[in-house]
């Protein structure tokens, strides 16, 4: 039996970064905010979303007022995107972000919570300083935003909130008890914020992505033999692509799923499941 080289692996179990052609022309003119948004997911987020004429308003530390300079240098026809520098570990910064959405757009239908920090440390090591930021910005940040976007959706006649989960979630790796931990919480707090918000026609769902070709796991698929390792544990037995888990969101938003509410979609090539 002949070996499969890295050439050969890296082409059979690359991401599917093509097109998706799905298509929800009620959601154009609507208003979204994505934390997070700098680069990575949330870029790619804020990208799509105005592809498909959406407005938004893009949150980040670093990189968003950037960001939205190129969506919309590249977006002639579609949504316009308004970036902001956003620290989602200070509520007031939440505020700033539907301010911002409120003036330039009108207010706010969709709220996005994917900002969010992935450290690693064997547990007995894990310091106080990453047990804190982990908390304060996978946790803490998904709440605060939530709720600036349920004060405004609960006046305003509804809305949507989308939390970023992970399949880490209900999937225990060494070395990431925070992270897992923190993923945790954000899954449960989705099934808390949906039973509470319901009776306001707020609906709120989760992601939960899984191993996604992002900048976080460039390691691992530069490395034949962890990207094998890796592989192993992905009954599709791929890399995951940002538009693949753009699809789940852009679904969640839209009227298709207007009577889904506290779930947990997993965008994992069925790993949850190994």
């Amino acid at each position: 039996m002949t070996a499969t080289t890295p050439n050969e692996l890296a082409n059979t179990t690359r991401a599917d970064a093509s097109p998706l052609s799905a298509s929800y022309p009620e959601l154009v003119g609507k208003v979204a905010v994505v934390t997070g948004a700098g680069r990575g997911m949330g870029a790619v987020f804020a990208t799509e979303l105005a592809r498909r004429g959406i407005n938004v308003v893009a949150g980040d530390l670093d990189g968003a007022p950037e960001v939205a300079d190129q969506i919309n240098e590249e977006i002639a026809e579609g949504g316009r995107v308004v970036g902001l520098r956003t620290d989602v570990t200070e509520p007031g910064d939440h505020d700033r972000l539907l301010g911002a959405a409120v003036d330039e757009f009108g207010g706010v239908d969709f709220w996005i919570n994917n900002a969010g920090i992935f450290p690693q440390a064997e547990f007995t090591e894990i310091p106080p300083a990453q047990l804190t930021s982990t908390y304060q910005v996978n946790v803490n940040g998904v709440v605060y935003g939530a709720q600036t976007a349920a004060r405004h959706m609960r006046a305003h006649g509804g809305g949507t909130i989308v939390n970023m989960a992970s399949v880490a979630a209900v999937r225990v790796r060494a070395t990431r008890a925070a992270y897992n931990s923190s993923k945790a919480a954000v899954r449960h707090l989705t099934s808390c914020m949906a039973v509470e918000l319901g009776s306001h026609n707020i609906r709120v769902n989760a992601i939960a992505p899984g191993f996604v070709d992002t900048e976080m796991t460039r390691w691992v698929r530069e490395d034949p033999a962890a990207l094998d390792r890796a592989l192993s544990t992905v009954p599709l037995h791929r890399v995951g692509s940002p538009i693949e888990v753009f699809g789940a969101l852009y679904f969640l938003l839209s009227d298709s799923a207007r009577y889904i509410t506290g779930a947990v979609i997993p965008v994992d090539g069925g790993s949850q499941h190994i």
